[in-house]
Formats: C-alpha cells, structure tokens, sequence
C-alpha cells in the first residue's frame, strides 16, 4: 500500500534533515506552548525555508486564533494545517475558508464510542488524524507516547483519508499498520531520547520500518 510518513514535532536543523534524508512525506512542526517541541516563528521559518520542498510541511496548532494561523502562515508557508484541540466542525470549515489550505484534524480516542466524530469531521476535513486521548489530567492534548486500542480501526471507513497517530514507534509500527490498514502514520515522541528531542537514529528506524511493514502489506 502507499504510506505516508509523517515525522513530528521537529525543532532542529539535524532532526529535520535526518527525516528528509530517510525519506518523510510529511515534516511536522508544533506551535503550542505548553509543548516541550513548540517552535518560535524565527525558528519556523528557517526550518521551512530547509524542507526545500523535499517532504510537505504540516503546521500543528491547539485551538488557535486567527492570528496565530496568520503568523504560522506567514512563516513556515506550510502545505496543511493540522488542527489539534477541540475545534468544531464550523471552525474547521472557517480555517480551511481563510488561509485556503489543505486541513488534518485530530480526534482523540480511547473508545469506541470516540470514533462518532469521525463522520462529523471527514465532511469538513482534508484528512483525520486518530491519536490517543490524553490523561485528564494532561496540559496538552495526544497519547503522550501512549497508543490506543489500534483494534477500534479494524473497519473503520470513514470516508476520507486518515492517519494513526499515538505511542507508535519503531517497535510497533507494523503491527499497528496491520491491524488498521492505516495509509498514514504520525509519530513524535516514539522518535525521541528525551521530551522534545529528536533522536536522528530512531527517525531512521521508524521510517524504515513503517516501509518495510508496508511493502509486507502489498508486495510487488
């Protein structure tokens, strides 16, 4: 099957190359600040400026304004918003209406009764992105290097393309595209030695596997 890659949470110039060296679809960058992998807008946009167009750029942002998608915009020039709080479906429509890009929201899931949003969402949305919902106790939505039950995706068909996202690292990358028959997988802190810090080798490694598994899946 063709997979997408998507490395997140990427905040240097090393890790950044290291992603589109081993071949990343998709880069992703975070403007959250409770986020240890928040970027500033200097920063953004010189790691924008070094994709070079090698892999599409995602910008992540929590519930944000106007202003703060203006400023992201503006400085990363990215080829997709990822919405990743409690936006509704109308800000959503709104978001992709104003800045004319592609948008990927993420939904939380712990349960079944979880995968209800994804009919409302695939009618608005570019894309979904289905993470791990985060303790209550969190100050910041996804798994926190936690999966969900991958089994809640078995059949899944919600209409539009989707992502899986949530405690996926090289380890359990295969299985956890086995079992959902994902197109796309999302990772970042399963890449990381340490919170916010990108491990080049380990990017290597869940790239590679996240292939291989793929491949397994459709062999020429």
């Amino acid at each position: 099957m063709t997979l997408l890659v998507k490395i997140c949470g990427l905040s240097t110039p090393e890790t950044l190359d290291a992603a589109l060296d081993a071949g990343a679809d998709l880069v992703g960058f975070v403007f959250f600040a409770p986020s240890p992998r928040n970027l500033d807008m200097a920063t953004a946009r010189a790691l924008g400026r070094r994709v070079a167009g090698r892999a599409g750029k995602v910008a992540l942002a929590v519930d944000p304004d106007d202003a703060l998608l203006a400023a992201i915009v503006e400085a990363l020039a990215p080829d997709m918003l990822q919405l990743h709080g409690c936006e509704p479906p109308e800000r959503v429509t709104a978001v992709k209406s104003r800045f004319g890009l592609p948008v990927m929201k993420g939904l939380p899931v712990a349960e079944a009764a979880d995968l209800a949003a994804a009919a409302v969402y695939a009618a608005v949305a570019d894309r979904l992105l289905f993470d791990a919902r985060a303790p209550r106790e969190a100050n910041r939505p996804g798994g926190l290097g936690q999966p969900f039950d991958w089994r809640l995706l078995e059949k899944l068909d919600p209409g539009v393309q989707f992502m899986l996202s949530g405690g996926l690292d090289p380890g359990n990358v295969a299985t956890a595209l086995k079992v959902t028959r994902a197109r796309g997988v999302d990772v970042s802190s399963g890449v990381e030695r340490a919170p916010g810090m990108k491990d080049a080798d380990k990017i290597r490694a869940f790239i590679r596997a996240a292939r291989q598994a793929a491949n397994v899946a459709s062999p020429a």
